[in-house]
């Protein structure tokens, strides 16, 4: 089953975010890949992926990811965030994770975490959404 899956990375994590999709390009390969504007342009020019890409972050990207996340069109997102850096555009980053749990989307801020769920991914053990939307909210089981 082909997933959507978002790829964001701040600045200073845009090399690591290059080497860890290079590394996973046989299981990216299966995907419909986005990305905020240089990290996709990035991961482009180092493999043979297709990325849809969509504005720099700091310019409306987290938004515009964060409106498909909204709208239950994305499956998965790997953000590897600078934790060491102030972002000017914080809440707009707060927001995407906010939407995220809202809307029961994995997300991964780090690459131990980005590195469990592509392995996952790869194995076929991706039913979240089939349980995710078994109990709709407010429901018990």
């Amino acid at each position: 089953m082909s997933m959507k899956i978002a790829l964001i990375a701040h600045d200073r994590k845009k090399e690591e975010m290059v080497n860890f999709v290079t590394a996973y390009e046989p299981v990216f390969k299966h995907h419909q890949l986005y990305a905020t504007g240089t990290t996709g342009t990035r991961i482009m020019d180092s493999t043979n992926l297709k990325v849809h890409r969509f504005m720099s972050g700091p310019l409306g990207g987290d938004q515009q990811i964060g409106a498909m996340v909204a709208t239950n069109e994305m499956d998965l997102i790997i953000f590897l965030r600078d934790p060491l850096m102030a972002q000017p555009h914080e809440p707009d980053i707060i927001a995407l994770l906010r939407l995220c749990d809202v809307q029961g989307i994995p997300v991964a801020t780090n690459i131990a975490t980005s590195e469990i769920l592509v392995k996952a991914l790869d194995r076929g053990d991706f039913a979240w959404r089939e349980l995710v939307h078994k109990y709709k909210p407010g429901e018990t089981e």
